[in-house]
């Protein structure tokens, strides 16, 4: 096994990739333009965004599970994973009536933070409490408040009997709790890796991640370019006698050449259950973050290096910072403004592709460049 394969082992690592006439990460709040440092104007990219780029990856060209997706809802993710542990869910279907009630319907829909969690005609209760007059008082808090009591009050009291007597069987302590948790990050790589909030309905608690990455910041200060475009199709047909063309924009920065570092904690992987495999899978998503992730705002999005350092044991040999330290860029002489990736030099410890090396005045640390 390769040594950046061990998840017994500590790892650092430092990403570049660069972005040509692109968006790498629109901030909703300026307008979608690309994120920037105000005060220097370096580009930014956030490690959510990176993150997503691995997950999509690893789920959609390796075929890996991944938690966080928008084609199941979370909470039913946890649910099935209790219900896989044999963990029978305190469950009731509502009634025809009940489903067509508008405001019962919204009301249940706001109770996740009680335990009470609305999935499609099914209404599951999670919590601890499981007489019927704890249940109804959850069901009932604030309904007064709302101005809903007199038109909900009824329907609750009959929902909190029905969840009361389907949750008599149920128990779920710590340990059902612990056992949940083991399950999902079993079956999800990216819990096992990044960690991931299980709190949101039926309570699984939470998990820290082992790998965590910076926020991205480009070597040089970048453009924040809004372009405006025009399209010939009209969006509605009134505007047809008005107009023959309609108006858009496009952020983009003409260049910039990103660096992000990254963290992985052996410790913390040892209680996920984090494999080689799950490593070998996310070095080859660093590998090819941006090859499968195109788009006209993301065109020409390339990895231009990534540096891994291997320490020989889980504490480590050596404090990051100064692994970090050895990597460093710089323009090539004469270039003003950097529009390439030509126009940079990246200088590290190893320059070749696939090849690993002990370090240098870091007895236990190996050093591998993978791009």
């Amino acid at each position: 096994m390769k040594h950046y394969l061990d998840p017994k082992k500590r790892h650092e690592f430092v990403l570049f990739y660069d972005v040509k006439d692109g968006n790498p990460n629109g901030d909703p709040d300026a307008g979608n333009l690309p994120r920037v440092d105000p005060e220097t104007m370096h580009g930014i990219v956030t490690d959510v965004a990176i993150k997503r780029k691995i997950r999509d990856y690893v789920a959609n060209v390796l075929r890996r599970n991944i938690f966080i997706q928008s084609q199941t809802a979370l909470n039913s993710l946890i649910f099935q994973a209790y219900k896989e542990i044999g963990v029978q869910l305190a469950e009731i279907s509502l009634s025809g009536e009940e489903r067509e009630n508008t405001a019962l319907i919204d009301w249940l829909s706001g109770l996740e933070e009680a335990g009470i969690t609305l999935e499609e005609d099914r209404l599951i209760y999670a919590a601890e409490d499981v007489k019927e007059k704890d249940i109804r008082s959850k069901l009932l808090e604030g309904l007064e408040e709302e101005g809903l009591k007199s038109e909900l009050e009824a329907s609750l009291k009959n929902i909190a009997k029905r969840l009361a007597q389907a949750a008599k069987n149920m128990k779920i302590d710590e340990e059902t709790r612990q056992n949940a948790q083991n399950a999902l990050c079993q079956k999800y790589f990216d819990i096992r890796m990044f960690g991931a909030v299980m709190s949101t309905g039926l309570n699984a608690g939470q998990v820290r991640g082992p790998m965590q990455l910076t926020f991205s910041r480009s070597i040089d200060p970048v453009f924040p370019w809004d372009l405006t475009i025009t399209r010939i199709a009209i969006t509605k047909e009134s505007d047809r006698r008005k107009k023959q063309t309609e108006m858009g924009r496009k952020p983009l920065i003409p260049y910039g050449l990103y660096r992000t570092h990254g963290f992985f904690n052996p410790i913390l992987a040892e209680k996920t259950g984090v494999t080689s495999d799950d490593l070998a899978d996310f070095w080859d998503a660093l590998t090819n973050l941006f090859d499968f992730d195109r788009s006209a705002a993301r065109g020409e999005m390339n990895v231009r290096g990534l540096f891994i350092f291997t320490h020989e044991n889980g504490k480590g040999v050596a404090p990051a910072h100064q692994l970090f330290e050895l990597v460093k860029v710089k323009r090539r002489e004469g270039v003003q403004v950097p529009r390439s990736f030509e126009d940079y030099v990246i200088q590290g410890p190893v320059s070749k592709r696939e090849t690993d090396v002990p370090l240098e005045g870091f007895p236990g640390v190996i050093v591998t460049r993978l791009v």
